[in-house]
């Protein structure tokens, strides 16, 4: 059997919404295109909006090696051992005034540590989202997070807002106005408006990875499927939003033919991942 050469040895995906299926599985086939491509020694890697505990046992299932990228990019760990290589921490007294901007909106909010994120309300969206991320948040109702963040001087790498998707862009663009200088803020799947430290993206976790794995960025791929995924799909060499992508982020970025319902990520690996192959 001849061993197939590879074209781009580092693709880098994001987790919901592009690998992962709207049931909240991965396709077998998708599967099989990953372990196929890592051992021809192509290395597959996961950047996700996700805190590290949620991706962490996913990474592992799938039986990657190396480095995972979580929270926005804010935070890169190796998957064996656990190890963190990059924390991109903000600090409480920020975090405490990211956290007043969406109480004033009086919104659903999570703010994350990084094993525990803490909660203002429970009700059925956070149901949803424990059941989707495998993780249970702790509902905080005897003090506002502001108070808490600053009261147990936390290190946060993470703070969002759960909103209905009909006000997603509406609140997106109040918390853009209010934090954007000093905050990256961004927006993923239908509900989530979310702000982490600006010196981290999805973008600097690829260029992190690209160097920690010796492969120029330039040979790297990236694909997406929301606003967040932005940056690093900017970064990579090559970009690429699948089908049921965020329209904001097709109108930026190279848009390949398929759905994460339909094998996008198998797809891409065939397509591009190996010499000669390239559409």
């Amino acid at each position: 059997m001849t061993t197939r050469k590879i074209n781009y040895p580092l693709i880098i995906s994001d987790f919901d919404g592009t690998l992962l299926r709207t049931d909240g599985t991965i396709a077998p086939e998708t599967r099989r295109a990953i372990s196929d491509y890592t051992a021809a020694g192509g290395t597959f890697g996961i950047c996700t909006g996700r805190m590290y505990t949620s991706i962490l046992p996913r990474a592992r299932e799938l039986g990657l090696k190396g480095l995972v990228s979580s929270y926005q990019g804010s935070v890169v760990t190796d998957i064996e051992s656990g190890n963190i290589l990059v924390d991109g921490y903000i600090p409480a007294e920020d975090a405490a005034g990211i956290c007043r901007v969406f109480e004033s909106m009086n919104l659903h909010i999570h703010l994350y540590e990084l094993e525990r994120f803490y909660v203002n309300r429970r009700d059925e969206a956070l149901e949803e989202y424990e059941k989707t991320c495998g993780v249970k948040g702790e509902v905080v109702e005897s003090e506002p997070l502001s108070g808490l963040v600053l009261k147990q001087n936390l290190r946060v790498r993470k703070v969002l807002a759960l909103v209905p998707a009909e006000e997603k862009m509406s609140v997106f663009r109040e918390t853009e106005r209010a934090l954007g200088e000093k905050f990256y803020v961004t927006y993923s799947a239908a509900q989530l408006v979310e702000v982490t430290s600006k010196r981290y993206s999805k973008g600097t976790a690829v260029r992190f990875m690209a160097e920690y794995y010796g492969v120029p960025v330039e040979r790297t791929i990236a694909v997406g499927d929301s606003l967040n995924d932005l940056p690093m799909l900017e970064a990579a060499g090559l970009g690429l939003a699948v089908k049921n992508a965020d329209d904001a982020l097709k109108a930026k970025i190279r848009v390949f033919p398929y759905t994460n319902d339909e094998n996008a990520v198998g797809r891409i690996i065939a397509a591009y991942g190996y010499q000669g192959e390239e559409l």
